[in-house]
């Protein structure tokens, strides 16, 4: 079933907020959600009202090789969630070594998790390049790649058109056709983002998915842990991330009739084989 990976080029751009509320909307059409924090910040439980203190995740036990089933989380808003984990500096070091040497690691339970009839699985990816991206990149349908309508994002464009934002070499550029593009905080009083923003629109166009407008709902929303539909269904964000996941919706496979949107389905019994 599909693989939506949400990854930018560089952090601070509201990538996980993002794919907290892509996951949402997403469930809210229909579609059984299981979203996969890989990212080390370990924040995207947060937007799903996990506690703080809650340091349990999936990622973080990669090198244990973990039954993933028994590590997915019920959230109020009924996307289940795979938290990264709470880690430091040389776990994060290390599980990124453990990738290296045995990609498998993580490729089989992904399979596993895409062998799930109907589920949509979200993937939360660190900023830049990584491992975790280069991994999960040829498995995914889409990548939704988040920028700022702002200088430096723009300066950015060309990693995203030449593929080496996927990690270099003929393999990644493969992959570009993949790769949609989501401008957030368009901030239209500024003349500044409003140029950024028209420059990007021409230069990406069909591969914008669209943009969303800077809203202080959705730092409300982070700031309440809740998801932004929950808190402000008809604020002007809101509304641009329905519009993005429409277009999302209409890129993934049709959602079988047996399936409902209160339920991920019946996990795989068995790891799938590679």
């Amino acid at each position: 079933m599909p693989l939506i990976c949400v990854a930018a080029p560089k952090g601070g751009v509201g990538k996980t907020t993002l794919a907290a509320n892509l996951a949402d909307a997403l469930h809210r059409a229909g579609h059984p959600v299981l979203a996969m924090d890989c990212d080390p910040q370990n924040a995207l439980r947060l937007h799903f009202g996990l506690p703080v203190r809650d340091a349990a995740g999936f990622l973080m036990e990669l090198p244990r090789r973990p039954d993933w089933r028994g590590l997915v989380r019920d959230t109020d808003s009924g996307v289940a969630l795979l938290p990264h984990g709470a880690t430091d500096i040389r776990a994060a070091l290390r599980l990124a070594a453990a990738l290296e040497r045995e990609p498998e690691l993580l490729l089989a339970p992904v399979r596993a998790m895409l062998a799930t009839p109907g589920l949509v699985l979200l993937a939360d990816l660190p900023p830049g390049p990584s491992q975790v991206l280069n991994l999960l990149a040829p498995l995914a349908d889409l990548v939704v790649t988040v920028l700022l309508a702002d200088a430096t994002s723009a300066a950015l464009v060309p990693e995203i058109d030449s593929g080496r934002f996927l990690g270099g070499g003929t393999l990644a550029a493969l992959h570009t056709s993949r790769v949609r593009v989501v401008l957030n905080q368009v901030e239209a009083s500024s003349r500044l983002s409003r140029a950024v923003a028209e420059a990007l629109v021409r230069h990406l166009g069909p591969r914008l998915l669209g943009a969303i407008c800077r809203d202080e709902a959705v730092a409300e929303a982070v700031a309440a842990q809740r998801l932004l539909h929950a808190l402000a269904p008809d604020s002007p964000a809101a509304l641009d991330i329905g519009d993005i996941t429409r277009g999302i919706a209409a890129l993934l496979p049709p959602l079988p009739l047996s399936i409902g949107p209160q339920s991920i389905g019946p996990l795989p019994t068995e790891p799938v084989a590679p």
